[in-house]
Formats: C-alpha cells, structure tokens, sequence
C-alpha cells in the first residue's frame, strides 16, 4: 500500500485480544456468550417496560432507551469479531472501520447522558415528590431524550471528520478486536496534534458534563436522604438509587480504566479495560436493574406466566 496516498488504504488488520488459535476460541465462545446474553437480557427489559402499562413512567423510558443503547454498543464490535473468527479472516474496509468508529463515539457517550438524565430523574422523585409529575412531564422526557441524542451525533460526526482527513502508512494492523479510535490514529503518518487537542478538550468537555450532572444530582439526594427521619425512608430511596449507582460506576470506572494510561502505550490491561466497557458492562445492566428492581421482576414473571 501506498503510504502516500489515503485512497489506497482499503482495510484495516484486526489482531484481537490474542494470537494463538486455541485463546481465539476461547475468547470467540465467551464473546458469542455474553453478546447473547447481553440481547436477550436487554430486550426483555424493553419487554417488559412495554407491555407493562404500570411501568409507562419516566424512570423506565429512560431505562428502555438505555438497554436500547447497550444493544446497539455492543452490536458495533461484537459481530464483526465473530464473524472475522468464522471465515478465518482479520480484515476490516477502511469504510467499516470508520462507521465502527463513528457509531463507538455515538453509544459509548449516549450511555453517560442517559445515566445523567435519569440521576436527574431520581434527584426529582426524592427532593420534589410532590411535584414529580409536574416537573417530569412526557414531553421533556422526550426532549431529554432527543437533545442526548443530537449531541452525541454531533459528537461522533466532528470526531470522524477529522480522523477521516488523516493519511494512513503502510501499516494498517490494529492490536485489538476492534477499530479503536486511539489505536487507529497511531497509524497514521499525519500530524494528530488537532484531533488530540479536539479528543481532550471537546471529548473531555462532553465526558465531564454527564459526570458533573450526576454527581451534583447524588449530593442534593443524599442531603436529602441524610434528613429523613424514619430507616425505612432512606433504605426506600437508596433502593431506587442503588441499581442506577451501580451502572454508573461500572460505566466511568470502565472508562478510566480506558483512557488514563500514558499515550506511548498500550497495554493488555487496556484491552481488557475495553472489553469491559464494549461487552461485559452492556450485558450486566438489565441484571443489575432486574435483580434489583421489584417492579422489574414482577413484569418479567408476568411476561413468562403468558407465555
């Protein structure tokens, strides 16, 4: 390939997690695995929600458009890993390796303004209880919803603009099982001082503003909390908290686990952090909030007895 010339670069190499065929498929079962479980187990929540008309509430819109999110997430990396193992190939098209990238940014950012949205939710329901109904009307809901996901797309598209004006070398393999953003830009020869200072600056912006929202929403709570006069009031709300608490730490803890290594490396501890957040967070979430969440199993049993 001609390292002169962007045009000629026509696929990327995907390594994967390892080179030895008998860990490839290993790690081939446990993606095929977890990727099953991660869309029964999500749309099953969607199910639920659905066909439940005691569930048609704001907490549960914004957790049917989360386990939304989580299937397409983890439906950008898995199937093509599976897939590549299948025919025997590591090949992915420049064009595919773009659209994976650009759909990476869209969820993976989507996931923290959906669990800063329903933080707010949470914030209402136990510092405004009477004016709940009020102040989460459908249409914000919606509107809630809608301006996450305008964000996010504009996100992506500013994040792929400029990873598509870089000029690739010769060397188009990528260590990973996937087209990782970082990894990618590694193997460009052109200057990426643009799309580091746009990754750090905008992309932390856009990484802090979720993060933010969440932690101030959490403060008034347990201010709120902390002055409850009976036991039974506080183990009531830290129930409805601690499902969405738990997804929240699993998704930054993720994250940090990513991207806060030295940029000269990347390590296997790395890979593993990516794995976490592309495959195994996504197909926790509905177990964390169905086994914690009473209405949840009740619809869910509902759901098993009709049929």
């Amino acid at each position: 390939m001609d390292g002169d010339n962007q045009t000629t670069v026509t696929e990327f190499l995907l390594l994967g997690l390892s080179e030895e065929s008998e860990q490839e498929d290993v790690v081939f079962g446990m993606f095929l695995g977890m990727y099953m479980v991660t869309i029964s187990g999500n749309l099953l929540i969607i199910l639920a929600i659905s066909c439940d008309p005691h569930l048609h509430t704001p907490m549960y819109f914004f957790l049917a458009n989360l386990s939304s999110v989580d299937i397409c997430f983890s439906s950008v990396t898995v199937p093509k890993a599976l897939v590549n193992h299948m025919v025997g190939s590591k090949s992915i098209s420049y064009t595919e390796c773009m659209i994976q990238i650009y759909f990476l940014f869209l969820f993976g950012n989507m996931d923290g303004f959906l669990l800063s949205v329903m933080a707010y939710d949470r914030y209402v329901a136990i510092c405004h209880p009477l004016h709940y109904t009020l102040m989460m009307r459908p249409r914000l809901c919606v509107l809630l919803v809608v301006l996450s996901w305008v964000i996010t797309h504009l996100h992506a598209l500013l994040h792929i603009l400029l990873m598509a004006r870089l000029t690739f070398c010769s060397h188009n393999a990528v260590h990973h099982f996937f087209c990782d953003p970082y990894l990618v830009m590694k193997l460009t020869c052109s200057d990426t001082f643009i799309n580091h200072v746009t990754y750090f600056s905008e992309g932390g912006v856009l990484f802090m503003t979720p993060f933010v929202c969440i932690v101030v929403s959490y403060s008034y709570i347990c201010s709120k909390v902390l002055k409850m006069p009976s036991a039974q009031g506080i183990r009531k709300a830290m129930s409805t908290c601690g499902s969405h608490l738990t997804v929240v730490c699993l998704y930054y803890g993720a994250i940090l686990g990513i991207y806060l290594h030295p940029s000269s490396s990347y390590s296997l501890q790395d890979a593993v952090a990516s794995v976490f957040f592309t495959v195994v967070t996504p197909m926790a979430n509905p177990f964390i909030y169905s086994l914690r969440n009473r209405d949840i199993k009740g619809a869910l049993r509902k759901i098993i007895l009709r049929c």
